[in-house]
């Protein structure tokens, strides 16, 4: 059974700095991507960041792009947001998720983690 637990997530100051963890255990795909996605209260799920299995190529939404990195260790098995000058715009849960090809559609995920929480205050 797959499982994708995220880690990291909490309260920070506008400006402030989160790195959010998922660490995936069991047998997804061969060489998964792993994208992160966002939901916040009343809106739809969102996509953030994904990267294939190589670290070769990223792939990051416009409102993120240039404030957060995404990245992976494939031999722990977790991959990680590094999420820089954070907004109260960016107030979400924050899931990951593993698919068969790096694309910004929730659709192209199989398996999903249960999120955590990141509150940025102002």
């Amino acid at each position: 059974q797959v499982q994708l637990v995220e880690s990291g997530g909490g309260l920070v100051q506008a400006g402030g700095s989160l790195r959010l963890s998922c660490a995936a255990s069991g047998r997804t795909f061969e060489r998964p991507a792993m994208a992160w996605f966002r939901q916040a209260p009343g809106k739809e799920r969102e996509f953030v960041a994904a990267i294939s299995w190589s670290s070769f190529s990223t792939y990051y939404a416009d409102s993120v792009k240039g404030r957060f990195t995404i990245a992976r260790d494939n031999a722990r098995g977790t991959v990680y947001l590094q999420m820089n000058s954070l907004k109260p715009e960016d107030t979400a849960v924050y899931s990951c998720a593993a698919g068969t090809r790096i694309t910004g559609s929730s659709y192209d995920y199989t398996y999903w983690g249960q999120g955590t929480q990141v509150t940025v205050s102002s």
